[in-house]
């Protein structure tokens, strides 16, 4: 067993509290007259202004898995590992023609989810089902990565018990952060994030603003940096390079496209977005976020600062994953380890519980009220998705604890590949009413089909199946994003059937909706009209 971090673990401990405490206390912050509502519970009643949704944002859509991930991968690959850059540049002008036509109409209508956009739009009841079947689907592996970033920072404080320890041992912090986590969640719904993400965004830009200026300074500066970094690149079968090789440029590019488009997909993006108190709380936000773009360049250079602190070097079963909270633990003093620590520990807790949160949402109104129990009341709703919530937390802990961290890994990658498929139905759906719903079905299903088939086939060093995402491309040769090329072929299908349809006049369901619904905000007469809080059909 690794000797404990003393001071670390302290640190790490007294911040873990403090967000404990933060997020008790916020179901005081902002008190509903009538918490039972989905409304509430899961959107923090749909009042969060520019910074709130800021951080919430922020704290949602950079993890801990981020933290981990971003550098780990520029550790072990070299430039390739940069894709997530360009990616959140390309995300916030894209989402930006669409997000805040969201925001309207699912104000106007009290849509909570995007299956509740979809069900409306298109009228359609199995299309709805597979979108959020598709979001849970996506989410759950999202969840149990956090958990993964926070297991990594416990082993590297030495109170993980190392992989030699009986089970107990091992997995007792998990579980106690686990059972923090899901009982502020409970309790507090979306308000619990939302204020601990000022803590947990905060956090992260002190360690990496000290992290890019102090430990260049023990490495010999950035010159040295990069020097180290070449030679292991240039080194003979060195698993990466300085720069992306021709024959993976394909792969690059349609990764970074692909993941920005799947980016706002995912329902926990969604659910910050639903959250903001007006359309223009939204298009300010897209004009702001690219901040964090720049804090993850930045967060990518801890991945050359590992190699240049010889980190893991000559060690061939080295995790790379824990390159950055080793890093830390080498280069920052004990005290400020354990706020580096607590900075990438809070970042797992933030967005677990806005994915809970999320997924619970989708459940309760695309499931339950769906199909199980139409005339439930916003009360039964709420009480349905608090339930639900901490059986998705449990899920993801079952899966953490029962799979290796690679096939975790694995399974996120896939969940791109899978929310990546619904684009069509709900950013299609957000500009016209053109596509047949039944043929928007058939593409999802072809595309989900052939994205899961083809990743499948995939096999890695570590891995026998879904080692990676990139595969040939048909009609091109490159390899590129398979979850791209589903997407296409989703997009493909989806055209072609609904031409078909609609030449055999195939009856469309009805659209709730109106031209005027997608431009409302607050105060206009479409919002002065809508019942509040209003439900969603």
């Amino acid at each position: 067993m690794k000797d404990v971090n003393v001071p670390a673990l302290a640190v790490f401990v007294l911040f873990f509290l403090l967000v404990t405490v933060m997020g008790f206390l916020a179901s005081r912050w902002r008190k509903a007259d009538d918490a039972l509502h989905l409304d509430e519970w899961g959107l923090g009643g749909r009042s969060f202004g520019t910074w709130v949704t800021w951080f919430l944002l922020g704290g949602d859509l950079y993890t801990a898995y981020t933290f981990v991930a971003v550098p780990a991968a520029v550790y072990a690959t070299g430039a390739a590992g940069f894709f997530a850059v360009p990616y959140t540049i390309i995300a916030y002008p894209l989402v930006f023609l669409f997000l805040p036509r969201l925001w309207s109409v699912s104000r106007v209508h009290g849509y909570v989810t995007p299956a509740d956009f979809v069900r409306g739009r298109y009228g359609s009841k199995p299309l709805a089902l597979v979108v959020a079947l598709t979001g849970i689907l996506a989410t759950m592996p999202y969840i149990a990565l956090q958990l993964v970033g926070i297991q990594a920072v416990l082993d590297v404080l030495g109170v993980g018990g190392g992989e030699n320890a009986n089970w107990f041992v091992k997995d007792l912090p998990l579980f106690i952060a686990f059972g923090v986590l899901a009982a502020y969640t409970y309790s507090s719904g979306l308000r619990a994030p939302a204020l601990i993400a000022f803590v947990k965004d905060t956090l992260i830009y002190i360690v990496i603003i000290v992290a890019v200026i102090y430990i260049p300074l023990r490495l010999g500066g950035y010159g040295h940096i990069f020097d180290a970094v070449g030679q292991k690149f240039s080194a003979p079968k060195a698993a990466g390079s300085l720069t992306v090789p021709e024959n993976k440029q394909w792969t690059y590019a349609t990764l970074a496209l692909g993941s920005a488009m799947a980016l706002f997909m995912y329902p926990h993006s969604v659910t910050g977005v639903l959250a903001s108190k007006s359309r223009n709380t939204v298009r300010r936000n897209m004009a702001i976020m690219p901040a964090y773009s720049l804090m993850l360049g930045l967060l990518a250079l801890l991945g050359f600062m590992a190699v240049a602190a010889g980190i893991g070097k000559g060690d061939k079963k080295f995790n790379a994953q824990l390159s950055v909270p080793q890093l830390f633990e080498d280069m920052f003093p004990d005290w400020f380890t354990g706020v580096a620590f607590a900075a990438i520990g809070i970042g797992a807790l933030v967005p677990a519980a806005i994915m809970s949160i999320a997924a619970a949402n989708l459940f309760t109104r695309n499931v339950y009220k769906e199909f199980l129990k139409p005339a439930a009341t916003p009360a039964d709703e709420t009480r349905v998705a608090k339930i639900a919530s901490l059986l998705v937390k449990v899920g993801a802990l079952v899966f953490v604890l029962t799979m290796d961290k690679q096939a975790a890994i694995n399974l996120q990658l896939l969940g791109g590949l899978w929310i990546l498929q619904t684009f069509v139905s709900i950013v299609g759906g957000l500009f016209t009413r053109w596509f047949h719903h039944w043929a928007l079905f058939a593409g999802w299903a072809v595309g989900m089909i052939y994205g899961t088939w083809e990743a499948y086939d995939i096999a890695s060093p570590a891995t026998k199946h879904f080692g990676g995402n990139a595969a040939e491309i048909p009609g091109i040769g490159e390899l590129g994003y398979i979850g791209l090329t589903a997407f296409v072929i989703n997009l493909l299908v989806a055209v072609v059937l609904t031409l078909v349809l609609k030449a055999v006049k195939a009856p469309e369901g009805p659209d709730e909706t109106r031209p005027g619904d997608y431009s409302a905000e607050t105060g206009d007469d479409e919002l002065k009209n809508a019942p509040e809080p209003v439900s969603a059909h």
